[in-house]
């Protein structure tokens, strides 16, 4: 079936058309979407709600395939600050940043007062197991309805998606990495009709396993959370954000658009 229109405006910034909306809002639309695709698990397509970051602008001006991937998302929010800042060029600029690692707990305390199941995929097994057990703790009340690791082949993508439709899960975060996330979510929409929402969530089990730190809040504010990471771990991000951040900039400048769009997304 069609997904309902969305109700907050979407601006196109660096590409990516963008939901104007708060955590609170985006969390809203998560319960909204999962208690009408209960009612509809025969019919209800997935929503795909990604996310938007300077990688991801990045890697969409390189590669068509991953550009597309992103064009089907029925909600992509702005991870990143230097997305919000590009909104302002816009006639709907971005009430917040809406960063994952911030949403999921916007979205669990939902999901605690509605009854809603989440369903937590990718990781290594060792990193799935523990960010489990940290939700468990700080939200007793929170239905986690299944887990499993991210080490898997597509030829596997069939028997992981039996699982999470047996699992009953209104909600699959999936936390696959950049692109793998976002072709995996397009690639089994079909064969998980009836659950609410796949959502997109790269490195969060690392902060909730507190294998990861998060940066100030200050830092955070700035923009400049990239920065506080590649202290964190020079090695492996140094080149990463050499490669990213100035084509990122210039995406966001030269492919954000100033007027706004409203209600469906396509």
């Amino acid at each position: 079936m069609a997904q309902p229109e969305l109700a907050h405006p979407q601006v196109v910034i660096g590409g990516f058309q963008t939901i104007s909306c708060t955590r609170s809002d985006l969390a809203d639309l998560m319960v909204e979407d999962c208690l009408r695709a209960r009612d509809r698990r025969d019919s209800w397509l997935s929503r795909l709600v990604f996310s938007s970051n300077g990688q991801g602008v990045a890697l969409a001006g390189r590669s068509l395939r991953f550009m597309e991937i992103m064009s089907k998302a029925d909600v992509v929010h702005a991870d990143g600050m230097p997305v919000v800042f590009a909104s302002k060029m816009t006639t709907a600029p971005l009430p917040e940043r809406i960063p994952t690692t911030d949403f999921f707990h916007d979205a669990a305390r939902a999901a605690e007062r509605t009854g809603l199941r989440f369903f937590m995929l990718g990781a290594k097994q060792e990193q799935n197991d523990a960010a489990v057990a940290a939700i468990r703790e700080r939200y007793p009340d929170l239905n986690i309805s299944g887990s499993h690791h991210g080490y898997f082949g597509e030829d596997e993508d069939e028997e992981v998606c039996r699982l999470i439709r047996e699992s009953g899960a209104d909600v699959v975060w999936i936390a696959l990495g950049k692109p793998r996330q976002e072709e995996w979510c397009l690639r089994n929409r079909e064969r998980l009709r009836g659950v609410g929402w796949l959502k997109t969530c790269g490195g969060l089990y690392a902060f909730l396993a507190g294998d990861a730190p998060r940066a100030p809040e200050w830092m955070q504010k700035a923009g400049l959370e990239w920065l506080f990471r590649l202290m964190d771990d020079p090695k492996r991000l140094a080149w990463r954000y050499l490669w990213t951040n100035p084509y990122a900039f210039y995406r966001l400048v030269r492919y954000t658009r100033r007027e706004a769009l409203t209600g469906a997304r396509r």
